[in-house]
């Protein structure tokens, strides 16, 4: 998977389609999913062309990648997730069942968000 300037992603960050934003820096925005899958489930995503979590290691700057982590308590506690917690979860290339070529966390609370995956 190469990274695709037009994915869904891409074009939020540029304003292409809408969303509901929950915090916004200069390389950071998070915003509401569509199709959310627990009471809270934001979407954080780097500005920058990253396609995955190994790409965002290997090229990021120190700018972005401070950006990034240093918003994640940001929203948590923006949305209120600080005391009882929350998931936040990455999925990378195929095995990972990565959709969309643009890094991106699920952050994910409000109710106990369950078991990190089934058993096989």
């Amino acid at each position: 998977m190469a990274y695709d300037p037009n994915n869904v992603f891409a074009k939020i960050i540029r304003g292409e389609i809408p969303c509901k934003k929950v915090y916004e820096d200069d390389h950071v925005l998070a915003f509401h999913d569509i199709h959310p899958r627990r009471k809270i489930h934001v979407m954080i995503i780097p500005k920058g062309p990253h396609e995955n979590a190994s790409a965002f290691g290997e090229n990021a700057t120190d700018a972005e990648i401070v950006a990034l982590w240093r918003a994640i308590p940001k929203i948590a506690a923006e949305l209120g997730m600080t005391e009882k917690g929350y998931r936040l979860v990455t999925n990378c290339g195929e095995h990972g069942h990565q959709e969309v070529p643009h890094l991106h966390f699920h952050m994910l609370g409000g109710e106990p968000v369950g078991h990190l995956v089934s058993p096989l």
